[in-house]
C-alpha cells in the first residue's frame, strides 16, 4: 500500500534548556514539507522551535504552482522568520534545494544566527531557462526532475509536471538571490550529495564566490542523491544541523553575555 505525502506546514514549539533557539525550514521547488519533514521533526527532537511552511502553489497542484510568483514563496518563509524571532533569541534558516535559497534569502534580509542548506539551488543549468519567460506562452509545463533519491523504495510526493511558468518564477528568484549574497555574514552549513542529477556544481560555485562574508562549511554526502533528507544520509544531515545550531547558539549566546558583563563593568563618563 502506497503511503499519501502529508503536504501540510509543520509546526513544533521551543522544548530545550537554554538560550531559546529556532529554526525556520524550507521544503523545494514542486515539493511539499513532506520531503524535509524528518528533518523538521529531528530539529524538533532537539528542543528547538520550527516553522516550516506550506509554500504557495505547493502541495496542491502543478497548475496552480504556475500561478504563483517566486515572492510570494520569499514571504511565507519571511513569515516563518518573523513568527520565530517574537519567540526565540536565535532563530536559524535552513533548506532543501529551492529552498536553500529561500533560506539564503533569509540571511541576508534578517538577523539569523546561522543557515543550514541541504543540495542548495541558485542556478539553473538548462539552456531553455532565459527563454522560460516566452516558453511559458506556449508550453505550460514539462516533465519532472522528482525523486531523485538513491534510496530505494523512497518517494518526495513532488509534482509529475514541472509548469514552465514556475521554472521562470525560479528563475528570477535565483538571479535576485545571487545578488544578496555578500550581504550574509552569518555561518552558513551546506549538505552537498557527490552525486546530484539535479543542482550541479554550478550553483556551489556561485555560492562560494557570492558568500564573501560569511563563514562556509561544506560536508560531502557520499551515499545519496538530490533528495538527502529522504535518502541514506539523512541521518547525518540531521545529527549535523543539531551540532552547528547548538554550537554557534552556544557562541552567539556567550558573546552577548561578554558583551552584557562589559557594558555593566563601564564606569560611568
Amino acid at each position: 500500500m502506497s503511503i499519501v505525502p502529508d503536504h501540510s506546514p509543520f509546526s513544533s514549539p521551543f522544548s530545550g534548556e537554554g538560550p531559546r533557539v529556532g529554526v525556520a525550514l524550507s521544503h523545494g521547488f514542486t515539493g511539499s514539507p513532506y520531503g524535509v519533514r524528518a528533518w523538521a521533526a529531528a530539529l524538533a527532537a532537539a528542543g528547538f522551535a520550527v516553522r516550516m511552511p506550506l509554500l504557495p502553489g505547493h502541495g496542491t497542484t502543478w497548475q496552480e504552482l504556475s500561478r504563483s510568483r517566486w515572492t510570494e514563496w520569499h514571504e511565507a518563509m519571511d513569515a516563518a522568520y518573523l513568527e520565530l524571532e517574537a519567540e526565540c533569541d536565535h532563530v536559524f534558516s535552513a533548506g532543501l534545494s529551492m529552498g536553500g535559497a529561500l533560506a539564503l534569502r533569509i540571511a541576508a534580509t534578517r538577523p539569523v544566527a546561522g543557515a543550514i542548506l541541504v543540495n542548495p539551488g541558485l542556478v539553473i543549468d538548462d539552456p531553455r531557462a532565459p527563454l522560460a519567460g516566452i516558453l511559458k506562452l506556449v508550453l505550460k509545463s514539462t516533465p519532472a526532475i522528482a525523486n531523485d533519491i538513491l534510496k530505494p523504495g523512497m518517494d518526495e510526493g513532488a509534482y509529475a509536471r514541472t509548469p514552465v511558468a514556475a521554472a521562470h518564477q525560479l528563475n528570477k528568484m535565483f538571479k535576485d538571490t545571487l545578488r544578496l549574497l555578500p550581504r550574509v555574514t552569518a555561518p552558513v552549513r551546506v549538505f552537498r550529495s557527490t552525486v546530484d542529477h539535479v543542482v550541479s556544481d554550478s550553483s556551489i560555485v556561485a555560492l562560494r564566490r557570492g558568500l564573501t562574508h560569511a563563514p562556509l562549511q561544506v560536508s560531502r554526502l557520499e551515499n545519496s542523491y538530490h533528495v538527502a533528507t529522504l535518502d541514506n544520509d539523512a541521518e547525518e544531515i540531521f545529527s549535523g544541523s543539531v551540532d552547528f545550531i547548538r554550537v554557534v547558539a552556544e557562541s552567539r549566546q556567550a558573546q552577548n553575555q561578554s558583551a552584557t558583563a562589559s557594558q555593566k563593568g563601564t564606569p560611568d563618563e
